[in-house]
């Protein structure tokens, strides 16, 4: 330590020797330029970290000199490399064969030398041509050696002057280590690369090189060999250069925002581009990994500075990103007022000239004297944006960060642009004033979840039916829509179907009752006994929402345990439970998914008491066997509506370890029971549950539910006829209008006509693949990147190149401001479509209908083009 120590100091001190003489005498220009040499020439003697420090400060044009900045950019792509001998010996070393057993050429001479590796060209026996990056002799002793020195003098300051104490130096520094020596490791490197290639394929403008797994080492990464225009040669791409810059930044938001795995230093060494101006991203030595719950505190931080909402803002920024925030609380008043004046300047006074740097300091001034500091991955976020921010600014140097950054989060936000909202108050003001009349009103007497002010996704401009019939819903101005929801589902036959229409009638003109038992009550209870194999038994209610709830409860007393397993994504109604970690929130690892609540006003103990699993990995469950004495269930939907797609070997596994265990496992077969089969997906794929829940279609369009299952469990919601055993022994599934008779009726009438009519599956299963193959072909006609999801009468669209096989990742790649419009655009054609949910077929859709859904698509999509929706 003493030696390095005395090296450090020795060529310290001759570089500032060399620094302050030789610019004696000069002009200020030759001056700058000397001095940026000598700065340069002192990096490159000290090794890969101060190699490492100039390559961010080469970013930084607008912090140091321009003569400095194209001095320094030489540390980004063309620093010393190892000799032939050197870089032959690291390679067979690390190599499966002999050398000339694996390549037909490679080129010593390096494409391209950082601080950590340098990377060749070569082409394999089997003909293919590859980059190989290599990690350079010695470099893991330097890169100690570098860090062992800065620790030493930063344990020195941080001893001596109490300023410097708050800065958490030592911390930080370790952070610093930990992300140098991961830089120097090739395979991880090549699995953060592979991670991001996955995130990436198929996008429109963004490219990664995919990695050969088979022949990477720790100290090589081979990779496909990519053609690009270096990054510091951007002039030479004939996209112009505001899209280009605009490009850049939108890919590295969408990896920070979006997948939560972004690449660490896009600097301009890192980054080439085609001709025609796409992205390619190479070097991933240096990554930033955020959880679900960090790039939630992101995003909605963000959001809530892009619409003013300063005090909302000042508490997420400080509850996601800050940390020794004890004497902060304690002062909150005096910090919150600070931390908003910084924000309302960068954000709203100061947009037209906004700086990351200015501002990232602003804030650490705030939190130096209020005792507190980022949290680390925000202080990697930091970097990010910093060396974002200072390429895109070489790339256009007019370019306005903030205005793209707003417009960023305006796509991915679940709330229609006002941009949109002028185009289509205008016109829903002329083609409907009765449902925008009927809309205000309905604001002064009602609120409506359902259809007007939906959770996440109010409806600006909802519908309000006069009239329904067949696949088609008429308004109170006369504009007919055909209609691809379904009232979400129960109108399988369409509105109006005779068969149901008549035993309605019929229901009326004898008088229906509830509370009191009726035939069409035993009718509906023993057809749907009937088709679900393994089921003996029913309990009818009013909803899905009470089936889940009946079974749940049914469950618990039947196990006497308290804890459920569910699927993250799985939306079981709007119980507590139902709603834990569905929709739009998540947290934990993609594979060991960590519950949270739906809304607010959950019971915690109700979220604690939920264990969430990933479906569709198989491994996971596993975690069912660890926590199967504490469940009183396993809940799950064998199709998720959102993905529609069920997967039979995870499934399988599901029954198998439930069965091992003897742990309940209910099917919500809400909205596919009787949809997509005759019974549901568990006819579909032979696979049966303890339990289904059943609605939406079993009531021929009125409210319905039922629990259908083992005798066992259904029968603990029997009464023993002696009250103390059932207080000890049972469970209570009430409903006042529960097995109602004009709901029984109409529901009997409805799955009477779908056994008689086998035929009716398989056309909406033909009519579902017939428009999911126009709807994918007409995206792609407009390159518009399109994911379709459908099967057996159901469907949802994303507008994202990636597809999902996890419900977080289908969240994470949507566009929900084009989602959002998009069913008003449609609505201008003819169709009506609820905003950002699942999208149904009924049996009532003709090839018309079809039709018209396509050219109304294809009309909306043309619109969106020109108003910009699919710029860069």
């Amino acid at each position: 330590m003493l030696l390095q120590l005395l090296k450090f100091i020795s060529v310290t001190f001759i570089y500032l020797c060399g620094y302050f003489i030789t610019t004696l005498g000069s002009n200020k220009e030759e001056r700058v330029l000397k001095q940026g040499q000598w700065i340069y020439r002192y990096f490159l003697k000290m090794g890969p970290v101060y190699i490492k420090i100039g390559q961010i400060l080469a970013t930084r044009s607008d912090l140091i000199p321009q003569n400095w900045v194209k001095i320094l950019r030489e540390l980004q792509d063309n620093v010393p490399h190892m000799n032939e001998a050197d870089t032959r010996k690291v390679i067979t070393k690390d190599l499966p064969q002999a050398f000339e057993k694996v390549f037909s050429e490679f080129s010593f001479q390096p494409l391209a030398t950082g601080s950590i590796a340098q990377v060749h060209s070569a082409t394999l026996l089997t003909g293919q041509k590859v980059a190989v990056k290599v990690v350079k002799k010695n470099v893991r002793h330097q890169l100690k050696q570098n860090l062992d020195i800065i620790q030493f003098f930063v344990n020195i300051l941080n001893f001596l002057l109490p300023s410097v104490q708050e800065l958490g130096l030592p911390k930080r520094l370790q952070e610093l280590r930990t992300l140098l020596i991961i830089q120097a490791d090739m395979k991880q490197e090549a699995e953060k690369q592979e991670a991001v290639y996955t995130n990436f394929k198929n996008h429109p403008y963004v490219r990664v090189p995919a990695v050969i797994q088979d022949l990477s080492t720790s100290n090589l990464l081979f990779m496909e060999f990519v053609e690009g225009i270096p990054g510091k040669d951007v002039h030479k791409v004939e996209l112009k250069r505001n899209l280009v810059a605009q490009r850049f930044q939108d890919t590295i938001y969408t990896m920070l925002y979006m997948h939560g795995l972004c690449h660490g230093d896009p600097h301009p060494g890192n980054v080439f581009f085609t001709k025609d101006g796409s992205i390619i991203l190479l070097d991933y030595g240096i990554t930033v990994q955020l959880s679900e719950d960090e790039k939630w505190g992101l995003s909605s931080f963000y959001y809530a500075c892009t619409r003013k909402e300063w005090e909302i803002a000042v508490e997420r920024f400080t509850q996601h990103f800050v940390t020794d925030k004890d004497y902060l609380i304690q002062n909150w008043s005096d910090y919150a007022e600070a931390i908003q004046r910084v924000l309302q300047y960068h954000f709203d006074i100061n947009t037209t000239q906004w700086s990351t740097v200015s501002y990232f300091q602003d804030v650490s001034k705030v939190l130096r004297k209020y005792r507190a500091r980022y949290t680390t991955n925000f202080t990697k976020v930091e970097l990010v944006f910093l060396s974002c921010e200072g390429f895109a600014s070489q790339i256009d140097p007019n370019i306005d960060i903030w205005e793209n950054a707003r417009k960023f989060t305006d796509r991915y936000s679940p709330y229609i642009s006002p941009e949109v909202r002028d185009t289509f108050d205008a016109y829903f003001q002329k083609t409907s004033p009765s449902s925008l009349a009927m809309r205000d009103r309905a604001n002064n007497s009602i609120v409506a979840p359902t259809h007007i002010h939906r959770y996440f996704f109010p409806s600006t401009y909802p519908v309000f039916v006069k009239k329904a019939y067949n696949s088609k819903v008429e308004d109170f101005d006369g504009n007919v829509f055909v209609d691809i929801s379904c009232g979400y589902g129960p109108h399988l036959l369409g509105y109006a179907h005779p068969a149901i229409n008549q035993a309605l009638s019929e229901c009326l003109a004898n008088g229906f009752v509830n509370a009191i038992g009726s035939e069409a009550e035993l009718k509906l209870a023993e057809m749907v006994v009937e088709a679900l194999p393994g089921a003996e038994k029913a309990i009818l209610s009013n909803s899905g929402t009470e089936s889940i709830l009946q079974a749940l409860r049914l469950c618990r007393a039947y196990k006497k345990k308290d804890r459920v397993a569910k699927f993250e994504g799985h939306y079981h109604g709007f119980s507590d439970q139902g709603m834990v970690s569905s929709w739009f929130r998540f947290t934990g690892e993609k594979f060991d998914p960590q519950p949270i609540a739906g809304t607010q006003g959950s019971d915690s103990a109700t979220v604690k008491n939920t264990l969430i699993l990933q479906y569709g990995h198989t491994e996971g469950l596993e975690r069912l066997r660890k926590e199967a004495s504490e469940l009183a269930c396993v809940i799950c939907e064998p199709m998720p509506s959102l993905l529609a797609n069920y997967d039979i070997e995870f499934l399988s596994k599901l029954r198998e370890i439930c069965t091992e265990f003897d742990i309940p496992l209910i099917f919500d077969e809400v909205v596919s029971g009787f949809r997509v089969a005759y019974g549901g997906v568990q006819n579909l794929a032979g696979i049966f549950p303890d339990l289904t829940c059943l609605g939406k279609v079993i009531g021929g369009g009125l409210p319905c539910g039922a629990v259908v299952g083992k005798q066992k469990i259904i029968d603990i919601g029997r009464s023993s006829q002696d009250p103390f055993s059932d207080y000890e022994k049972k469970a209570f599934v009430g409903g006042t209008m529960s097995g109602n008779s004009i709901t029984c009726v109409a529901g009997t009438a409805a799955l009477t006509y779908l056994k008689t009519h086998p035929e009716i599956y398989v056309q909406l299963e033909n009519n579902t693949n017939w428009l999911s193959q126009r709807l994918v072909e007409i995206g792609r006609s407009h390159g518009v990147p399109i994911q379709v999801k459908a099967n057996r009468s159901i469907f949802s669209l994303t507008f994202s190149h990636k597809p999902a096989k996890y419900f977080r990742e289908k969240q994470a790649g949507s566009n929900f401001k084009v989602n959002l419009a998009l069913a008003y655009y449609m609505r201008k054609h003819g169709i009506y479509m609820p905003e950002l949910h699942t999208l149904m077929l009924s049996a009532a859709h003709t090839q018309e209908d079809l039709d018209l859904i396509c050219t109304a698509f294809d009309l909306s999509l043309q619109e969106m083009i020109e108003d910009r929706f699919f710029t860069l």
